[in-house]
């Protein structure tokens, strides 16, 4: 049971820092810049929704994938690991990663598919982060990491939901702040997936 829990909180950790639902509450605002406070709940609705769908079909059918393309974990986890390492270093950077930012403008009726959902909520760096969780793991760790990511999602909708009131709190500094912090424990995360890759490698 402890186990669980630790890795449930390791789950947490990794999803909270590759999505971070307070640093992408300022970008969901710029988006939807305009819109009233219905609409706005509307389109975060949406964006979350179709978000843990997306990762959902690539938690439970990414092993299968793995097997179609003749994908290797070693393989998979030092592209990842780089990836992941390549977000958290440009947060630390203060840009914008291009792999969670679509600089392409999307009429409104689309806006809570793309860019909310894809790439800003189940972009690459997510749906790599959730695959990476549940190689050679038990289907009840699968099942951790699908009740983690369902919080995250929701944590997320919350945080887009109340996002007036949130940066009007908290400060765009300190969100600043925040962004950073979580780019510092992505790019060790990444990291961690290189090193391990590498020894399954050896």
């Amino acid at each position: 049971m402890d186990d669980l829990v630790t890795y449930g909180l390791t789950v947490f950790m990794s999803f909270f820092a590759i999505m971070n639902p307070i640093a992408n509450t300022p970008i969901f605002l710029g988006l939807v810049e305009g819109e009233d406070k219905e609409e706005k709940k509307q389109i975060a609705k949406t964006a979350s929704i179709t978000a843990f769908i997306i990762v959902l079909a690539f938690i439970i059918g990414g092993k299968y994938i793995f097997k179609l393309f003749g994908i290797t974990i070693p393989a998979f986890k030092i592209t990842g690991g780089i990836l992941i390492f390549y977000v958290g270093f440009e947060m630390l950077m203060s840009k914008k990663s291009k792999i969670h930012n679509n600089d392409n403008q999307e009429e409104k009726s689309n806006l809570a598919i793309s860019p909310l959902a894809i790439p800003i909520l189940a972009g690459p760096g997510t749906i790599v982060t959730a695959m990476n969780l549940v190689t050679e793991t038990s289907y009840i760790h699968i099942g951790v990491v699908i009740f983690v990511f369902a919080l995250m999602i929701f944590f997320t909708y919350l945080a887009f939901s109340l996002s007036d009131m949130i940066v009007k709190k908290v400060g765009r500094n300190l969100i600043a702040v925040i962004g950073k912090l979580m780019g510092l424990i992505l790019a060790i995360i990444g990291t961690g997936m290189i090193i391990e890759g590498i020894k399954l490698s050896l």
